[in-house]
């Protein structure tokens, strides 16, 4: 597959560049405190609460469980494509793996993704760490209306990290 030029215009170090995608890197991780709540038109979702898993000398040292993550880079993506986000073949080597979802056409923001550790041992991440990857799908024709739900621009506030 041939990544579109404007697609390789993400700020993304040339490792990140894959055949197929683009390798996402960890900016945060959370724990979760509370139950979410869903339902049909979204009038009574309520989102879990998280807060910051401590980074302590630049790793994540994580015990079995599930945690929200915060991608480090900020991704547009276009109204003639959608994306769907994977683990790498590194993370689940390690016992733990990644639930991710579709990313619609005309979304932009710095994503977030369930990480799910399964190894007994744990896992540790340093902050950086190429996590995920975002593959691109072309549409047979552009959306004419993209995304514009309640994450669109997430998570601005967030620093990429050093790459």
């Amino acid at each position: 597959m041939i990544i579109p030029k404007e697609l390789l215009e993400l700020d993304v170090h040339p490792i990140q560049k894959q055949p197929c995608g683009i390798d996402l890197t960890v900016a945060s991780i959370l724990a979760f405190k509370s139950a979410g709540t869903l339902d049909f038109d979204n009038r009574k979702r309520v989102l879990s609460a998280c807060e910051e898993v401590p980074c302590e000398d630049g790793v994540w040292r994580l015990q079995k469980g599930a945690y929200k993550i915060v991608f480090g880079e900020y991704v547009h993506i276009p109204k003639d494509r959608a994306a769907l986000c994977f683990p790498r073949s590194s993370l689940l080597r390690c016992g733990a793996t990644l639930c991710g979802a579709v990313w619609d056409p005309g979304y932009e923001g710095r994503g977030e993704s369930l990480l799910l550790v399964e190894n007994p041992h744990g896992i540790n991440i340093h902050k950086g760490a190429r996590i995920a990857q975002l593959i691109f799908i072309k549409l047979v024709r552009p959306v004419s209306e993209g995304y514009e739900g309640r994450y669109k621009g997430e998570n601005l506030n967030l620093e990429t990290p050093k790459k």
